[in-house]
């Protein structure tokens, strides 16, 4: 039996990078579940929207506020280490979750509810920057992480697709806590993965001077060997140590994303305007938007080991098709013309954020990717964040069609521009 196990062990090591990147999606259908599972209890519980609404920033808020820190953690104490220690509070957060719906009701249970998706939140800004710098340590070669990367942008949308109906599903044959239980277990996956499923290359990653660990010789060592890494381990030493281009990057995607990133707070209205204003219509235009997202997740990584290295045109397109896609919303109220440039909106956009996130773990020195991964979150949720209250209040003062049409002709000249004057602008690996 022992031997059973030790080939089954050797094999899975063979294809660590498969194994752990099947682990990572199953756990992100079971939170995508688990998300649809707690927003049905707390609408069939509250009958208040607003509720949904206080869920979703319960969720989306941490990780702008939290990613920061997460990036230094990471660079300071290793990303196996966060990574772990991360997936651990995942599975303690929707424990909470589960827990709370047989021992609690109304008020409370809600309240407990709304803390499990907090932590939750908290828990995923560091699962997800930890996540970033381990993968380059899993790889065998350089040119073997920007296709690594990309992989994991179709794996998440792949997840936020058959996700949602997967919590429903759950809802109705397993009842609420049991729904709740298997998403919560369903984090346990990752865990088991990088305690006995993978052997990374721990002796390539960099971290801060400052926890250099071992006796001072060692130490002194290390920091000769890389006498790049600074001694400061903040944000702001990540920020003026990574280069021009990369913060040409992130200063672009906070803007990019101000002007196009807001379909996910708008998604009801946009799903009212192009379908009906029926749950299913909703699930309609989210699956469609899912699917734009896939497809353009397999394009950025069958082209990613080239693109890259183009920051500006890749930025640039995104935009540019986003854009366009806004504007094609606006011209016409077709049912097919909607659903196709819905299907363009999530092309455009998830290939902006994963192209961020690949430029910059590609084009970063490894001791600040953490942080870099960090500043990344912070650059798309912020500027997305502040994208969809904009675009709430002017479709409230002009009309959805009159939003589109603003916002669309923005990101279209945002994106034309960034191709003329920055489309031939070229990074170099670290």
């Amino acid at each position: 039996m022992k031997g059973r196990v030790e080939a089954l062990r050797r094999s899975l090591l063979q294809y660590q990078r498969t194994t752990f990147l099947l682990a990572s999606g199953l756990s992100t259908a079971g939170s995508f579940a688990g998300l649809t599972a707690k927003g049905w209890i707390l609408m069939d519980g509250s009958g208040n929207a607003l509720i949904l609404a206080i869920h979703f920033a319960a969720l989306a808020l941490p990780s702008l506020l939290v990613s920061g820190a997460a990036g230094v953690a990471t660079d300071r104490l290793g990303s196996e280490t966060v990574l772990v220690r991360a997936q651990w509070a995942l599975f303690g957060a929707g424990l909470l979750g589960a827990i709370a719906i047989p021992l609690t009701h109304g008020g409370l249970q809600m309240g407990l509810l709304l803390l499990s998706t907090l932590l939750v939140g908290v828990a995923s800004a560091y699962e997800l920057t930890s996540r970033n710098k381990y993968c380059a340590l899993l790889v065998d070669q350089p040119q073997q992480l920007a296709p690594y990367l990309a992989s994991f942008s179709v794996v998440f949308n792949v997840g936020k697709l058959v996700g949602p109906p997967l919590g429903g599903w759950l809802l109705a044959l397993t009842g609420p806590s049991t729904a709740l239980a298997l998403d919560a277990m369903s984090y346990l996956l990752p865990i088991a993965t990088i305690l006995w499923l993978v052997a990374p290359h721990r002796s390539a990653e960099q971290l801060s001077g400052e926890q250099l660990s071992g006796d001072p010789l060692s130490a002194t060592l290390r920091l000769e060997e890389h006498a790049a890494t600074p001694a400061d381990a903040s944000l702001l030493a990540a920020w003026q140590s990574c280069g021009g281009v990369l913060r040409h990057v992130l200063r672009y995607t906070a803007l990019a994303c101000l002007v196009i990133f807001f379909h996910p707070g708008l998604a009801p209205l946009m799903a009212r305007r192009v379908l009906d204003s029926s749950p299913q219509a909703l699930g309609t235009f989210t699956s469609v938007l899912a699917a734009g997202s896939i497809c353009g997740g397999l394009i950025l990584r069958r082209y990613s080991r080239r693109i890259c290295t183009r920051p500006g045109l890749l930025l640039g397109v995104c935009t540019v098709v986003t854009g366009a896609a806004q504007l094609g919303m606006a011209s016409s109220t077709a049912m097919a013309v909607g659903l196709a440039m819905t299907f363009l909106i999530g092309a455009g956009t998830a290939c902006l954020l994963a192209g961020v996130n690949l430029i910059t773990q590609v084009g970063a020195a490894q001791r600040i990717r953490g942080r870099m991964a960090g500043m990344g979150q912070i650059a798309f949720l912020g500027g997305g964040g502040i994208s969809g209250l904009i675009a709430a209040g002017l479709s409230l003062s002009w009309g959805l069609e009159a939003t589109f049409t603003v916002m669309g002709s923005l990101g279209l000249a945002l994106g034309i521009l960034e191709l003329v004057r920055r489309g031939g602008l070229v990074l170099k690996p670290a």
